[in-house]
């Protein structure tokens, strides 16, 4: 099931590709709401990661996305998929048309560098 949100860039992490050739990207995107904004964590996987090189911090953007959930040692996680990215202001788009294919059979690595922050 596909979402989309409108909101500003507040930053741009570097890609990560771990043992298993497996790449990431993450983007924080700020999204107005009301008197408290929010800034929304989400990540680009593999050939999508290059979405990422046609934008910059501080750029207003309108993401189309997955929502993704997994267990792991009895916890639960989500995760907020990116499979389109456009410049909100103007009608430029930057996309490989459709969501990648198999992404609802997706398997995300294992492996975690730090707790979750809660």
């Amino acid at each position: 099931m596909a979402y989309e949100l409108t909101g500003t860039i507040k930053l741009i992490q570097e890609p990560q590709t771990f043992s298993s050739g497996f790449t990431k990207r993450e983007v924080v995107v700020t999204v107005e709401d009301g008197k408290y904004p929010q800034d929304i964590n989400l990540e680009f996987l593999q050939e999508k990661v290059g979405l990422l090189d046609t934008v910059a911090a501080g750029q207003k953007v309108k993401v189309a996305f997955d929502i993704r959930g997994r267990e792991y040692n009895g916890r639960y996680f989500n995760n907020l998929v990116g499979w389109k990215l456009e410049p909100a202001d103007s009608g430029t788009r930057v996309t490989d048309e459709e969501p990648p294919p198999g992404t609802d059979d997706f398997d995300a690595p294992r492996e975690f560098d730090e707790e979750p922050p809660f």
